[in-house]
């Protein structure tokens, strides 16, 4: 059987063998989740860029430019990080550049050895773990985190996906056994236990509990969300 790992951190990644595995890059609050919001809801294609200088030069090559900073729409972007920006087909055929705290930089430090970079999402969860899967890869879940710090919202993702691939991976790495049970745990709210989390209430003080609500909502699309020549596009899951 295929192994599955989680990185609890981008800080910790360099500890990790990426060689021919799948990465599933994973920011609940908020990237990964808006990520697959849009491109759910139309968007042609995702590129994620790690710095915001470099994002905003690619405004003039066309694309919608997506921006945030500590939770925050940064300065001189036309969107933030909010999945609900992208309902109701609000950016159909539209590109999009995107830079965020944590979710790019994560996607930036997964790309260069992996045979594959996903986007992970409670959205999509049952659609990512039945892709995975059928892969016969080893699959490294990495959380984002905050600035390089645990975060709870991530790694209970985590959990959630090495629970729905129990019966086709083994996991021998304690942050999965660990991880997994944490999920176990809490599995029947995990709104209530994400309440405590950082990051949960940073964005509460931005006024954006719907975000919050939006992005533990399980299962609402059936794809994965993969990077194809530094692009995020939508994909079948068979």
């Amino acid at each position: 059987m295929n192994k599955i790992e989680v990185c609890l951190s981008p800080e910790l990644i360099h500890l990790y063998d990426l060689k021919g595995k799948i990465v599933v890059v994973v920011d609940i609050f908020r990237a990964t989740s808006t990520m697959v919001t849009g491109l759910a809801n139309g968007v042609s294609s995702i590129t994620p860029v790690a710095g915001l200088e470099t994002c905003r030069q690619m405004k003039s090559q066309g694309y919608i430019i997506a921006g945030e900073r500590n939770g925050q729409t940064a300065d001189g972007f036309e969107l933030g990080n909010s999945p609900l920006s992208y309902l109701n087909n609000a950016f159909e055929n539209k590109k999009i550049a995107v830079t965020t705290t944590n979710g790019t930089l994560t996607i930036e430090k997964s790309k260069t050895d992996a045979a594959e970079v996903l986007i992970g999402a409670f959205l999509n969860l049952k659609a990512t773990a039945e892709y995975l899967a059928i892969q016969e890869k080893d699959v490294i879940i990495h959380c984002a985190g905050w600035k390089g710090m645990f975060n709870l919202e991530d790694s209970l993702y985590a959990g959630a996906l090495v629970n729905s691939l129990k019966d086709h991976f083994t996991f021998e790495c304690d942050g999965a056994i660990a991880m997994k049970a944490l999920y176990e745990q809490n599995q029947d709210d995990l709104k209530g236990f994400l309440s405590q989390a950082s990051h949960a209430k940073r964005l509460q003080n931005h006024n954006i509990d719907a975000d919050i609500d939006f992005c533990l909502t399980l299962d609402k699309f059936d794809f994965i969300g993969k990077l194809e020549d530094e692009k995020l596009i939508k994909h079948p899951v068979h």
